[in-house]
Protein backbone atom coordinates (compact mmCIF):
# COMPACT_ATOMS: atom_id res chain seq x y z
CA UNK A 1 0.00 0.00 0.00
CA UNK A 2 1.51 3.49 -1.17
CA UNK A 3 2.41 5.14 2.32
CA UNK A 4 0.24 8.26 1.28
CA UNK A 5 -2.87 6.05 1.36
CA UNK A 6 -1.87 4.53 4.34
CA UNK A 7 -1.29 8.10 6.05
CA UNK A 8 -5.18 9.36 5.03
CA UNK A 9 -6.54 5.60 6.03
CA UNK A 10 -4.70 5.88 9.51
CA UNK A 11 -5.70 9.72 10.15
CA UNK A 12 -9.50 8.45 8.77
CA UNK A 13 -9.27 5.49 11.17
CA UNK A 14 -7.93 8.07 13.93
CA UNK A 15 -10.97 10.42 13.45
CA UNK A 16 -13.61 7.84 13.55
CA UNK A 17 -11.90 6.50 17.03
CA UNK A 18 -12.18 10.14 18.23
CA UNK A 19 -16.08 10.59 17.35
CA UNK A 20 -16.32 6.40 18.91
CA UNK A 21 -14.56 7.95 22.13
CA UNK A 22 -16.70 10.97 22.01
CA UNK A 23 -19.89 9.02 21.76
CA UNK A 24 -19.49 6.76 24.49
CA UNK A 25 -18.01 9.66 26.67
CA UNK A 26 -21.85 11.21 26.21
CA UNK A 27 -23.89 7.76 27.43
CA UNK A 28 -24.66 7.18 31.05
CA UNK A 29 -22.02 4.82 32.65
CA UNK A 30 -22.52 1.57 32.09
CA UNK A 31 -22.56 0.01 35.96
CA UNK A 32 -22.89 3.19 38.53
CA UNK A 33 -21.20 1.19 41.15
CA UNK A 34 -18.09 0.62 39.19
CA UNK A 35 -16.23 4.00 37.94
CA UNK A 36 -14.61 3.68 34.74
CA UNK A 37 -16.07 0.33 32.85
CA UNK A 38 -17.00 0.92 29.30
CA UNK A 39 -17.37 -0.79 26.37
CA UNK A 40 -13.96 0.86 24.60
CA UNK A 41 -15.94 1.86 21.51
CA UNK A 42 -12.84 3.81 20.11
CA UNK A 43 -10.24 0.48 20.61
CA UNK A 44 -12.66 -0.76 17.32
CA UNK A 45 -10.40 1.29 14.54
CA UNK A 46 -7.23 0.40 17.04
CA UNK A 47 -8.39 -3.40 15.99
CA UNK A 48 -9.31 -2.46 12.53
CA UNK A 49 -5.80 -0.83 11.93
CA UNK A 50 -4.02 -3.76 13.48
CA UNK A 51 -5.77 -6.66 11.66
CA UNK A 52 -6.29 -4.94 7.79
CA UNK A 53 -3.35 -2.43 7.94
CA UNK A 54 -0.25 -2.93 9.96
CA UNK A 55 0.92 -2.64 13.37
CA UNK A 56 2.57 0.75 12.87
CA UNK A 57 -1.14 2.59 12.43
CA UNK A 58 -2.58 0.86 14.83
CA UNK A 59 0.06 2.21 17.73
CA UNK A 60 0.22 5.71 16.14
CA UNK A 61 -3.86 5.43 16.32
CA UNK A 62 -3.54 4.49 20.44
CA UNK A 63 -0.80 6.48 21.00
CA UNK A 64 -3.11 9.61 19.12
CA UNK A 65 -5.61 8.60 21.39
CA UNK A 66 -3.88 8.96 24.40
CA UNK A 67 -2.51 12.50 23.61
CA UNK A 68 -6.28 12.86 23.08
CA UNK A 69 -7.48 12.35 26.33
CA UNK A 70 -4.35 13.71 28.25
CA UNK A 71 -5.53 17.07 26.32
CA UNK A 72 -9.16 17.08 27.10
CA UNK A 73 -9.47 14.45 30.44
CA UNK A 74 -6.17 15.51 32.14
CA UNK A 75 -2.95 13.90 33.10
CA UNK A 76 -3.91 10.29 34.69
CA UNK A 77 -6.27 9.66 32.03
CA UNK A 78 -4.20 10.08 29.75
CA UNK A 79 -1.42 7.76 30.84
CA UNK A 80 -4.26 5.07 31.90
CA UNK A 81 -5.21 5.45 28.10
CA UNK A 82 -1.69 5.08 27.11
CA UNK A 83 -0.49 2.04 29.26
CA UNK A 84 -4.26 0.54 28.45
CA UNK A 85 -3.87 0.71 24.68
CA UNK A 86 0.00 0.38 24.55
CA UNK A 87 -0.35 -3.06 26.53
CA UNK A 88 -3.69 -4.14 24.64
CA UNK A 89 -1.63 -3.77 21.37
CA UNK A 90 1.42 -5.20 22.36
CA UNK A 91 -0.44 -8.60 23.62
CA UNK A 92 -2.47 -8.74 20.28
CA UNK A 93 0.62 -8.21 18.29
CA UNK A 94 2.27 -11.51 20.33
CA UNK A 95 -1.22 -13.30 20.16
CA UNK A 96 -1.45 -12.73 15.85
CA UNK A 97 2.71 -13.78 15.82
CA UNK A 98 2.61 -16.92 18.18
CA UNK A 99 -0.77 -18.10 16.61
CA UNK A 100 -0.62 -16.66 13.18
CA UNK A 101 -4.31 -17.58 11.79
CA UNK A 102 -5.56 -20.28 14.54
CA UNK A 103 -6.66 -17.86 16.40
CA UNK A 104 -10.02 -15.37 15.62
CA UNK A 105 -10.43 -11.56 15.87
CA UNK A 106 -13.35 -12.63 19.09
CA UNK A 107 -10.30 -14.30 21.14
CA UNK A 108 -8.16 -11.66 20.46
CA UNK A 109 -10.61 -8.87 21.06
CA UNK A 110 -11.15 -10.65 24.52
CA UNK A 111 -7.25 -10.43 25.55
CA UNK A 112 -6.71 -7.06 23.90
CA UNK A 113 -9.56 -6.04 26.36
CA UNK A 114 -8.32 -7.83 29.24
CA UNK A 115 -4.73 -6.41 29.27
CA UNK A 116 -6.32 -3.35 28.05
CA UNK A 117 -7.26 -3.12 31.74
CA UNK A 118 -3.84 -4.86 33.15
CA UNK A 119 -2.03 -2.28 31.79
CA UNK A 120 -4.48 0.28 32.88
CA UNK A 121 -4.46 -1.26 36.81
CA UNK A 122 -0.71 -1.41 36.85
CA UNK A 123 -0.64 2.50 35.63
CA UNK A 124 -2.63 3.39 38.43
CA UNK A 125 -1.34 0.96 41.09
CA UNK A 126 2.30 2.50 40.30
CA UNK A 127 0.29 5.85 40.70
CA UNK A 128 -1.82 5.29 43.83
CA UNK A 129 -0.33 3.05 46.32
CA UNK A 130 -2.86 1.56 48.13
CA UNK A 131 -3.92 -2.00 48.92
CA UNK A 132 -7.60 -1.50 48.36
CA UNK A 133 -6.86 -1.57 44.16
CA UNK A 134 -6.51 -5.42 44.44
CA UNK A 135 -9.99 -5.47 45.19
CA UNK A 136 -10.85 -3.98 41.82
CA UNK A 137 -8.62 -6.28 39.52
CA UNK A 138 -11.23 -8.89 39.52
CA UNK A 139 -14.19 -6.55 38.54
CA UNK A 140 -11.71 -5.16 35.85
CA UNK A 141 -10.74 -8.49 34.16
CA UNK A 142 -14.60 -9.41 34.16
CA UNK A 143 -15.61 -6.45 32.63
CA UNK A 144 -12.66 -6.35 29.54
CA UNK A 145 -14.00 -10.10 28.70
CA UNK A 146 -17.17 -8.24 28.20
CA UNK A 147 -15.75 -5.49 27.04
CA UNK A 148 -13.82 -7.79 24.02
CA UNK A 149 -16.43 -9.24 22.98
CA UNK A 150 -18.65 -6.35 22.42
CA UNK A 151 -16.19 -4.71 20.55
CA UNK A 152 -15.26 -7.51 18.54
CA UNK A 153 -19.20 -7.94 17.64
CA UNK A 154 -19.17 -4.08 16.71
CA UNK A 155 -15.92 -4.61 14.73
CA UNK A 156 -17.69 -7.55 12.92
CA UNK A 157 -20.90 -5.14 12.43
CA UNK A 158 -18.61 -2.02 11.33
CA UNK A 159 -16.06 -3.96 8.72
CA UNK A 160 -18.33 -3.65 6.29
CA UNK A 161 -18.55 -0.10 6.55
CA UNK A 162 -14.82 0.43 7.06
CA UNK A 163 -13.98 -1.56 3.68
CA UNK A 164 -16.62 0.27 2.14
CA UNK A 165 -14.38 3.74 3.04
CA UNK A 166 -10.82 2.30 2.41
Amino acid sequence: MPKTKLLVLTALLFAVALVLAILENSFPPIFTAVPGVKLGLSNIPVMYALFFLDKKPAFMIAILKGFYVLITRGFIAGILSLSGGILSLLIMLLLLVVFRDKISYFVLSIFGAVFHNIGQFTAISLIYTNIYLWVYLPVLLISGVVAGMATSVLLRLIMPAFNRMF
